[in-house]
């Protein structure tokens, strides 16, 4: 694991704060060229963002590992569900300028439902 004996973080602390990491670079990655990018061509914007999204997996992977110690793979996937949602929402409305709609609460709502179902009892 990530963290020494001395100084336990709980496996679903460390997994999220590594997935909030990973998915930072991943919407970079996947949108920000939309904005950055739009005078070069198509596959000039996939090398920058394949070189972003190493970076992306460079930290999902120990994610996905150290979450599956105690979570499902079904629990690590809504977890990260979650956390893309969490991190989309601002970067689409803080960098991309997009304003924000009340569908977003509703997606919001259902991954809530989602997360019920998948971590309950």
């Amino acid at each position: 694991m990530l963290t020494s004996s001395l100084f336990q973080i709980p496996v679903i602390i460390q997994t999220s704060i590594l997935l909030i990491l990973s998915n930072v670079f991943m919407t970079f990655a996947w949108y920000a060229h939309l904005k950055n990018l739009t005078d070069k061509k198509w596959f000039i914007a996939a090398f920058i963002s394949w070189g972003i999204a190493f970076f992306e997996y460079m930290i999902q992977v120990p994610a996905n590992r150290v979450g599956y110690t105690e979570l499902t793979l079904s629990q690590l996937k809504i977890l990260q569900e979650v956390i893309t949602l969490t991190v989309f929402i601002p970067f689409a409305a803080l960098y991309m300028q997009q304003p924000l709609k009340l569908d977003y609460l509703w997606a919001v709502l259902c991954i809530v439902g989602a997360v019920y179902f998948i971590f309950r009892a």
